[in-house]
């Protein structure tokens, strides 16, 4: 995971990304390996449904599909992913609205907190697969700013 302020280009630390109140860390991709700590994270903080996403070149619409995430928004509950393959770019608002840039790949942990307002990009490999984690599916609709 790497991560920076967007105004200045200075790196953010996992520690500091935690004071922020965005949770991450980073696992095997092993499934004998990661399966206990999201089984964990899901008891802890009450994630009940689970289900795995995939975007790539090879999906329909793919520019369609990513153009949803674009825009600065918020969702009602946690925005958990696992990153199994490929990779991202979460653009999250810090407490104080100033963007922090978060690049996950494979292994990779993050939980945007709910009402934490963010954006998602793919990278230019175009390429992703996570595990989501929810409390409950209606609370992830978008509520754009």
């Amino acid at each position: 995971m790497k991560a920076h302020w967007m105004e200045g280009s200075q790196p953010i630390s996992q520690a500091e990304l935690l004071d922020e109140g965005i949770p991450n860390s980073q696992h095997s991709t092993d499934v004998s390996r990661y399966r206990a700590r999201l089984d964990e994270l899901k008891g802890r903080r009450g994630y009940v449904q689970e289900d795995v996403v995939a975007l790539g070149p090879d999906t329909p619409n793919l520019d369609a599909v990513c153009a949803k995430f674009v825009d600065e928004h918020h969702h009602d509950d946690d925005e958990v992913r696992f990153v199994l393959a490929g990779e991202g770019i979460f653009d999250i608002r810090s407490r104080d609205d100033r963007w922090m840039r978060v690049q996950v790949e494979a292994g990779d942990l993050i939980v945007v907190p709910a009402r934490r307002h963010h954006r998602f990009l793919l990278t230019e490999k175009k390429r992703i697969e996570c595990i989501r984690l929810f409390k409950d599916v209606a609370g992830w609709e978008p509520h754009y700013r």
